[in-house]
Protein backbone atom coordinates (compact mmCIF):
# COMPACT_ATOMS: atom_id res chain seq x y z
CA UNK A 1 0.00 0.00 0.00
CA UNK A 2 1.19 3.30 -0.79
CA UNK A 3 0.85 6.31 1.80
CA UNK A 4 -1.30 9.10 0.57
CA UNK A 5 0.05 12.99 1.89
CA UNK A 6 -1.99 16.02 2.05
CA UNK A 7 1.48 18.00 2.71
CA UNK A 8 4.08 17.86 0.41
CA UNK A 9 6.42 19.04 3.09
CA UNK A 10 5.21 16.33 5.80
CA UNK A 11 6.36 13.88 2.95
CA UNK A 12 9.47 15.71 2.03
CA UNK A 13 10.39 15.09 5.32
CA UNK A 14 9.29 11.03 5.79
CA UNK A 15 11.73 11.20 2.68
CA UNK A 16 14.74 12.94 3.99
CA UNK A 17 14.07 9.87 6.81
CA UNK A 18 14.17 7.47 4.24
CA UNK A 19 16.08 8.32 1.84
CA UNK A 20 18.91 9.82 2.84
CA UNK A 21 19.09 8.81 7.07
CA UNK A 22 17.76 5.36 6.71
CA UNK A 23 18.77 4.79 3.34
CA UNK A 24 15.77 1.97 2.74
CA UNK A 25 13.99 4.54 0.14
CA UNK A 26 15.92 3.90 -3.12
CA UNK A 27 17.40 5.03 -5.66
CA UNK A 28 18.81 8.23 -3.88
CA UNK A 29 17.75 10.96 -5.87
CA UNK A 30 20.65 13.26 -6.71
CA UNK A 31 20.10 16.96 -8.44
CA UNK A 32 22.95 16.88 -10.38
CA UNK A 33 22.82 13.78 -11.98
CA UNK A 34 18.87 14.81 -12.15
CA UNK A 35 19.40 17.92 -14.13
CA UNK A 36 22.33 16.25 -16.11
CA UNK A 37 20.22 13.76 -17.58
CA UNK A 38 16.58 15.94 -17.70
CA UNK A 39 15.75 15.73 -21.56
CA UNK A 40 12.52 18.15 -21.37
CA UNK A 41 14.79 21.64 -20.81
CA UNK A 42 18.39 22.39 -19.60
CA UNK A 43 18.06 22.88 -16.21
CA UNK A 44 20.88 25.17 -14.72
CA UNK A 45 21.94 24.72 -11.37
CA UNK A 46 23.90 27.41 -10.33
CA UNK A 47 21.07 30.08 -11.68
CA UNK A 48 18.24 28.31 -10.84
CA UNK A 49 19.03 26.81 -7.51
CA UNK A 50 18.68 29.50 -5.05
CA UNK A 51 14.58 28.80 -5.22
CA UNK A 52 12.91 25.78 -6.03
CA UNK A 53 13.18 23.64 -8.91
CA UNK A 54 9.94 22.42 -10.28
CA UNK A 55 10.80 19.02 -11.32
CA UNK A 56 12.65 18.43 -8.61
CA UNK A 57 9.96 18.83 -6.42
CA UNK A 58 7.94 17.09 -8.81
CA UNK A 59 9.70 14.45 -9.05
CA UNK A 60 8.83 13.41 -4.86
CA UNK A 61 5.54 14.84 -5.17
CA UNK A 62 5.01 11.79 -7.64
CA UNK A 63 7.54 9.25 -5.78
CA UNK A 64 5.53 6.88 -3.84
CA UNK A 65 6.18 5.84 -0.19
CA UNK A 66 5.44 2.16 0.48
CA UNK A 67 2.51 2.75 3.70
CA UNK A 68 4.84 0.27 5.44
CA UNK A 69 7.88 2.05 5.57
CA UNK A 70 6.48 4.71 7.62
CA UNK A 71 6.65 2.69 10.46
CA UNK A 72 10.34 3.17 10.81
CA UNK A 73 10.04 6.70 11.69
CA UNK A 74 10.06 7.75 15.70
CA UNK A 75 11.05 11.14 15.05
CA UNK A 76 11.42 13.81 12.43
CA UNK A 77 13.96 16.36 12.47
CA UNK A 78 13.63 19.13 10.07
CA UNK A 79 16.05 21.60 9.48
CA UNK A 80 17.43 23.67 6.42
CA UNK A 81 20.43 21.83 5.46
CA UNK A 82 18.44 18.59 5.74
CA UNK A 83 19.78 16.61 2.36
CA UNK A 84 16.34 16.53 0.97
CA UNK A 85 16.06 20.70 0.84
CA UNK A 86 19.60 20.88 -1.33
CA UNK A 87 18.03 18.39 -3.69
CA UNK A 88 15.11 20.50 -4.19
CA UNK A 89 16.49 24.27 -3.75
CA UNK A 90 20.83 23.29 -4.02
CA UNK A 91 21.53 26.87 -3.03
CA UNK A 92 18.59 27.90 -0.30
CA UNK A 93 19.30 29.71 2.54
CA UNK A 94 16.91 28.39 4.87
CA UNK A 95 15.43 31.93 5.29
CA UNK A 96 11.89 31.53 4.46
CA UNK A 97 8.99 29.12 4.85
CA UNK A 98 8.32 27.08 1.61
CA UNK A 99 9.61 24.16 3.05
CA UNK A 100 6.87 24.58 6.43
CA UNK A 101 4.52 22.34 7.10
CA UNK A 102 1.23 23.67 6.70
CA UNK A 103 -1.12 20.53 8.42
CA UNK A 104 -0.23 17.80 10.98
CA UNK A 105 -3.23 15.86 9.30
CA UNK A 106 -0.10 13.49 7.63
CA UNK A 107 1.16 12.54 11.50
CA UNK A 108 -1.63 9.89 11.43
CA UNK A 109 0.32 8.16 8.61
CA UNK A 110 3.57 7.27 10.92
CA UNK A 111 1.97 4.80 13.37
CA UNK A 112 5.40 5.35 15.53
CA UNK A 113 6.15 8.94 15.17
CA UNK A 114 7.20 10.10 18.63
CA UNK A 115 8.87 13.39 18.05
CA UNK A 116 9.24 16.04 15.81
CA UNK A 117 11.24 19.61 15.46
CA UNK A 118 9.75 21.30 12.68
CA UNK A 119 10.57 24.86 10.88
CA UNK A 120 8.98 28.31 12.70
CA UNK A 121 5.11 28.61 12.41
CA UNK A 122 4.14 31.86 13.05
CA UNK A 123 0.85 31.33 14.53
CA UNK A 124 1.73 27.81 15.82
CA UNK A 125 -1.42 25.87 14.24
CA UNK A 126 0.99 22.76 13.25
CA UNK A 127 2.88 22.33 16.64
CA UNK A 128 -0.63 22.59 18.32
CA UNK A 129 -2.13 20.05 16.11
CA UNK A 130 1.05 17.82 16.44
CA UNK A 131 0.80 17.96 20.47
CA UNK A 132 -3.02 16.97 20.19
CA UNK A 133 -1.49 13.73 18.40
CA UNK A 134 0.58 12.63 21.28
CA UNK A 135 3.60 13.75 19.19
CA UNK A 136 6.27 15.93 21.42
CA UNK A 137 6.72 18.67 18.89
CA UNK A 138 8.87 21.69 19.14
CA UNK A 139 10.45 24.08 17.00
CA UNK A 140 13.51 24.22 15.18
Amino acid sequence: MIAHFQDINFKLCAIQELMYNQHVLLPQFDIYAFAKDYKHRAIDIDAEGYAIIPEALEYFRQLEIPAALLANIPEIYQDGGNAIYMQIAPLWDGEDEQFNISNAADASLFPNLRKMTIFYDADQTVLEQLKAQHIDAAYL
